[in-house]
């Protein structure tokens, strides 16, 4: 196999993985920021109340820590190899944008004493509830396990809290009701996103 087959070959591999490769370089990039970035990108309650919007969505690529960016991007890709194709990438985008607005301003609403959060892994439970919405929906019934499984873990940190192990995995305190608010726009988006299909739009 000459060079350029094999670059040919591989192609379709960097495009699939494009969208992921992008929100890990952006997570990176604010881990290299240091703690002045990870200030200023962060979700934080009294900044955003005072016009610093941006952060709404920018708090979900910053991390407590490199321990907790790895452990986030590891899920990303998981998920990503599970469910990526099923969507386009705009879809995919659009899921991003309104797990990351619903998570922040489900804190913003609903729990005032968190005064400043970070991490995907609010976002990625809504990626997660898409995929395997979406893939039920497409008849791919052993994801059915998938959904009982993340609806469990929803259900037992609702109850008990986080995960035995979570939060030194973390490097720091794990915030379940951002997995529960990134779970409920999962649920909605993968709603919508059946209706337009049903509908042809």
């Amino acid at each position: 196999m000459n060079a350029e087959e094999h670059k040919t070959d591989i192609r379709p591999l960097m495009t699939f993985f494009a969208l992921p490769g992008v929100l890990t370089i952006l997570a990176v990039m604010a881990a290299l920021g240091g703690e002045p970035l990870t200030q200023w990108l962060r979700y934080d309650r009294d900044s955003i109340l005072a016009g610093e919007v941006w952060r709404i969505f920018t708090a979900h690529i910053t991390h407590l820590g490199w321990k907790h960016l790895l452990m986030n991007i590891a899920g990303l890709i998981l998920i990503w190899a599970l469910f990526g194709r099923l969507l386009s990438i705009r879809a995919w985008v659009t899921v991003i944008l309104a797990s990351a607005a619903v998570i922040s301003l489900g804190l913003l609403i609903f729990n005032p004493q968190i005064r400043w959060y970070v991490g995907l892994s609010g976002v990625l439970h809504g990626m997660f509830l898409v995929g395997a919405i979406i893939s039920i929906y497409k008849g791919y019934r052993a994801e059915s396990l998938l959904l009982v499984f993340i609806i469990g873990k929803l259900a037992w940190e609702q109850r008990y809290g986080p995960l035995p192990g979570s939060a030194s995995l973390a490097g720091g305190s794990v915030l379940v009701d951002a997995h529960l608010y990134g779970a409920i726009a999962g649920v909605i988006s993968a709603m919508v996103i059946i209706v337009k299909k049903r509908t042809g739009d």
